[in-house]
């Protein structure tokens, strides 16, 4: 008789491998024998196979997944969903959080969506919080990060060795970087709101879309620029094609890039992309991309070209202002570029300013983004590579900053408009560089709402009245009422304007009905 054939435990690596060699058509038997395990084990596979790679697109990228074996997730799924996602909106407005602060909000939001059960904010949870998602240790510090340069120069080493000992070119070279970009920004100490802000047209601009950026090291050859926005197709897309417009979009509920859709990105537009690039130079289809640390991609292991000669690799935590060729001053310029376009199409057409405003769409936002990034020169790019190699003196001579340039040139146009006399480089300045919840960036709000807002107390109709136009004979259900508010918060997913203390306050909503839907149906029963 044959022996007890020893367990094997396989790593989520094993399973992605199994699931890839499946996809070639490897058998089910050969495949058992190659890992030691059973066909039913290697099925089981197979049918949980989008469970898996969903999970590894979710692991910590620095963590790997060559010796995690379990899958766990967190007992409250969906106050873990909205904590994530909180804290990417801190993380984007550059407010620092601390293990505290981030222990407190967990606590509010747990209340908020009336969710049940004996939840404790431990050390435990957030350190569990913390690897699920891929945040540092030095990231839960309630001060601001500042870049970690002996990291920075290490890194810098290796990665030249790294160059060297492949053979790699400039050319073959890549970085990307992601940024948030409020479409909709108004330059308050300009000509737009000089006399107006202060009304109730006018309010903080919530309206955004992510824009990733990504170049070789010679910056002659850009990629389309990535836009990702909320909503599949936003209403202003309406009888677009999609595979017509200047830029990849792609849409999630998120406020960074998943890793789903960066992988997507990175298998159907990145490597085909270069790799024509490449050929078209008459060099090797070989090529590394430099990505920043956050979770906001997969694992370095799940994103290479099938040939394994296109890779990626990862900066160490907390060098991104130090050493990310994208951020050293290239998004930046991209968002300069795309506010002064703004402001240039405002005169160009020569429309009442709130109309122009609020007539602006993101499809809009998107053809003038892509255009701002299209106007990047390849110089502003190479410099941006200095720090990663700085023997490399080739144009270091030429240290001219675009957005300075332009911030001078479009003051001067204003100056000679009317009633833009007043503006000056200085204004200009401010607002290129200004963030949503600046003063300094505004948006003007739907003229009905502000007529609204002005109209007199005893015109507006009261509650008392709105509720007798309700038929008092008609009686709502709790799966009605249920299925509404569901409906109510798909769309609200659907939109890219809503703020999540506004879907907060309909999933309390939602969570408060299915009780009363499950006392009631055990009082029937």
């Amino acid at each position: 008789m044959l022996g007890k054939r020893k367990r094997v435990v396989l790593t989520i690596k094993d399973k992605l491998d199994i699931i890839k060699k499946l996809e070639e058509g490897i058998s089910f038997k050969k495949l058992s024998v190659v890992y030691g395990i059973g066909e039913s084990t290697v099925r089981d596979i197979k049918k949980n196979k989008e469970r898996i790679i969903n999970y590894a697109n979710n692991s910590d990228p620095t963590s790997g997944v060559s010796k995690r074996k379990s899958m766990k997730s967190s007992t409250y799924e969906e106050l873990d969903r909205v904590m994530i996602e909180w804290f990417n909106q801190q993380k984007m407005d550059g407010v620092p959080v601390s293990g505290t602060i981030c222990a407190k909000q967990a606590k509010f939001f747990f209340d908020a969506l009336g969710m049940e059960g004996d939840f404790n904010a431990s050390s435990g949870w957030l350190t569990r919080f913390k690897q699920r998602h891929g945040i540092p240790k030095a990231a839960g510090k309630g001060t601001k990060l500042k870049g970690d340069e002996t990291a920075a120069s290490e890194f810098c080493g290796n990665f030249q060795e790294f160059v060297e000992r492949e053979n790699l070119q400039p050319e073959q070279i890549y970085g990307a970087d992601q940024t948030g970009l409020f479409w909709k920004c108004l330059p308050s100490r300009t000509f737009v709101l000089e006399t107006e802000q202060n009304t109730s047209g006018y309010r903080s601009s919530r309206e955004r879309i992510i824009i990733m950026c990504c170049a070789n090291a010679t910056g002659l050859h850009k990629l389309n620029l990535c836009v990702v926005g909320k909503a599949k197709r936003p209403r202003a897309f309406k009888g677009a094609d999609l595979s017509n417009f200047p830029v990849t979009y792609f849409s999630q509920k998120s406020a960074w890039i998943e890793h789903s859709v960066f992988r997507q990105w990175f298998e159907k537009y990145f490597v085909p992309q270069v790799q024509k690039h490449l050929k078209s130079k008459g060099l090797l289809e070989k090529a590394v991309l430099l990505l920043d640390f956050p979770p906001a991609h997969p694992n370095e292991e799940l994103l290479s070209s099938d040939d394994g000669r296109i890779i990626v690799k990862y900066l160490p935590p907390n060098v991104t202002s130090l050493i990310q060729p994208m951020n050293q001053g290239v998004l930046a310029t991209v968002k300069r570029y795309y506010r002064a376009g703004l402001l240039q199409k405002y005169m160009d057409e020569g429309i009442d300013p709130k109309m122009f405003w609020k007539n602006l769409t993101v499809l809009d936002a998107i053809y003038e983004v892509s255009r701002a990034w299209n106007m990047v020169k390849s110089s502003t790019i190479t410099k941006a590579w200095k720090k990663l190699f700085p023997g490399d003196e080739e144009n270091s001579g030429m240290n001219i900053d675009e957005g300075a340039i332009l911030a001078a040139n479009l003051a001067t146009v204003l100056q000679n408009t009317e009633d833009c006399e007043h503006v000056n480089i200085e204004d200009i300045d401010q607002w290129f560089d200004s963030r949503s919840n600046d003063s300094s960036c505004q948006v003007l709000t739907d003229s009905e709402g502000a007529e609204d807002q002005t109209r007199p107390a005893e015109l507006k109709p009261s509650n008392k009245t709105r509720k007798t136009e309700v038929n008092p004979e008609k009686h709502i259900s709790h799966k009605a009422a249920l299925e509404w508010t569901e409906n109510l918060l798909d769309y609200l997913e659907q939109q890219d304007d809503m703020l999540l203390s506004d879907k907060l306050v309909l999933r309390r909503l939602r969570t408060v009905i299915r009780r009363k839907q499950k006392i009631q149906n055990n009082k029937n029963h």
